[in-house]
């Protein structure tokens, strides 16, 4: 991904911020203050990912865009597609044949040129019997350990806020707001309550070796 940070050689918590516990303590009522409304626990996910696969399999041109990745869960294979700055990783059971959980790091609407530069906010479904193998949580660390930055969509499941809070006790957390010259802007924790109600307020996580300075600007709750 073009104009994002370096690789990085080691996991940090920015000089001059509280240690990750603080992080968490100072947001810790997050886990009820933030939108968190939607449902993946549908029946029909491995119906989706089945016609998935069987889609990817007779495109040749998707087929041959994905590559393999190297995560550290045995029995489980992942591959990798970019297609116009948005990543997608599959995981597939080579036994079954299928796969079994889908993430996509999506580019935001919301935001300008600059800002979509460093920031992807992923999405992702695990189909029943796969669910708490670490397999989103293996995604989303390979994402933050290549020194790229995540930033939370408009909702979240109540597993994916968990998965955050998990992950912020290793990568740096951060609030913000979206701004309305689609800027991102770094805002104080821990916010008054009822402040994540609103559609423009995020959550991010910051890559290994990036910086906040380089994608986010100092807010005030009233500007």
């Amino acid at each position: 991904m073009p104009g994002v940070c370096a690789l990085p050689l080691a996991p940090r918590i920015a000089s001059g911020t509280p240690s990750a516990g603080g992080w968490l303590g100072a947001v810790g009522h997050l886990l009820t203050e933030l939108r968190i409304d939607v449902d993946l626990s549908g029946r029909d996910i491995q119906r989706e990912f089945d016609a998935l696969y069987h889609r990817i399999r007779t495109n040749p041109r998707t087929r041959d865009a994905m590559r393999p990745l190297a995560l550290p869960l045995p029995g489980l294979e992942f591959r990798l597609r970019e297609a116009d700055g948005e990543y997608f990783v599959y995981a597939i059971d080579p036994l079954r044949n299928r796969i079994v959980a889908y993430t996509v790091f999506n580019r935001l609407v919301e935001v300008d040129r600059h800002t979509d530069r460093h920031l992807r906010a992923p999405h992702a479904k695990v189909v029943d019997g796969y669910r708490r193998m670490g397999i989103a949580s293996a995604i989303y660390r390979w994402w933050l350990d290549s020194g790229r930055s995540l930033i939370t969509g408009a909702r979240q499941s109540a597993g994916a806020h968990g998965l955050w809070m998990a992950l912020a006790r290793d990568y740096e957390l951060a609030a913000a707001r979206i701004n309305t010259h689609k800027r991102v802007q770094q805002l104080p924790l821990p916010p008054p309550p009822g402040f994540f109600n609103a559609l423009d307020t995020r959550l991010v996580l910051v890559g290994r070796d990036c910086r906040l300075a380089d994608f986010m600007q100092h807010g005030a709750l009233g500007g």
